[in-house]
C-alpha cells in the first residue's frame, strides 16, 4: 500500500533517516520540522498519514493531534515516542493518536503499522458488518468467523487474533501489534504467547483448507488475502 505521508519531526538526522526508509516502502513523505509547519502542510497537502514525534519544542506532538482533530482532519495519526511512562503514551492517544512506536524505530514495524491504520479506518468507512480475506469471512459484531462456508470454532482469543490478521490481509502484522491489541499495550509477555496462539488458529483453519497464513521470520504473520 503506498500512501502519502506528513512525517514530522525535529531532529533531522532522524527525519532524514525515517524518510529514506519510509521511501524504500513505496511512500511519498513530506516533512515537517515543528507543530506550526506541521498544521500549515496540513491544510493543503493530501495526506494519509501523519508520523508525529510526541517530543517537540514549543508545540509538543499531542497538541498538535488536538488541533488537528479540533480542525476536522482525521486521517492516521502514528506517534513516535522515547518515553516509557504508560501516562505519556496515554495522553498521546487521548489527544487524539491512533497508535505509537517507540523509538528506536523498526522501519518494517513503522510500515507495517501505517498500513494496518489505513486498512482499519478504511473497513470501518465501508460500515461492513463483515471482513473478508480469500475464503475466510470474519463478522465482528457477531463475533462468528467462517471459512469455505464452514463455521469455525474459535476461541475468543483465536477469534481476536483471526479478526486482526484479516483487516490486515496481504500485509505483515508484527508479533508487537498482535500483543497490544489482543492482550493490552503494557503486556509483556514472558512466553511465546503469540506463536502459541497462532499454532491453534492454524489447527482450526486447517480443517478447511490450506494454511492460509505465512510467518514473517523475525517480524510476525500475514494472513494470505
Amino acid at each position: 500500500m503506498s500512501l502519502n505521508i506528513l512525517l514530522i519531526e525535529d531532529d533531522r538526522q532522524l527525519q532524514r533517516q525515517l524518510a529514506r526508509q519510509l521511501a524504500q516502502f513505496g511512500h511519498e513523505v513530506h516533512a515537517a520540522f515543528d507543530g506550526p509547519q506541521a498544521l500549515s502542510l496540513l491544510s493543503s497537502l493530501p495526506v494519509d498519514a501523519v508520523v508525529l514525534d510526541w517530543m517537540m519544542p514549543g508545540m509538543d506532538g499531542p497538541e498538535v493531534v488536538r488541533r488537528m482533530r479540533e480542525d476536522g482532519m482525521t486521517m492516521p495519526v502514528l506517534m513516535l515516542t522515547a518515553l516509557g511512562q504508560t501516562l505519556d503514551k496515554v495522553e498521546g492517544l487521548e489527544a487524539g493518536a491512533d497508535d505509537y512506536v517507540v523509538k528506536p524505530v523498526d522501519p518494517a514495524e513503522l510500515n507495517a503499522r501505517l498500513n494496518a491504520l489505513l486498512r482499519a479506518r478504511r473497513t470501518s468507512d465501508q460500515g461492513t458488518d463483515t471482513i473478508a480475506a480469500g475464503d475466510i469471512v470474519i463478522s465482528p459484531s457477531r463475533l462468528t468467523g467462517w471459512r469455505d462456508g464452514q463455521p469455525l470454532a474459535l476461541s475468543q482469543t483465536e477469534f481476536k487474533l483471526l479478526l486482526e490478521l484479516a483487516r490486515n490481509a496481504g500485509t505483515v502484522v508484527t508479533r508487537p501489534m498482535l500483543i497490544e491489541r489482543i492482550w493490552g499495550r503494557d503486556v509483556v509477555p514472558t512466553t511465546n504467547i503469540v506463536d502459541a496462539h497462532i499454532r491453534q488458529l492454524r489447527v482450526k483453519l486447517l480443517q478447511h483448507g490450506d494454511d492460509p497464513i505465512a510467518t514473517v521470520r523475525g517480524l510476525g504473520y500475514t494472513l494470505r488475502a
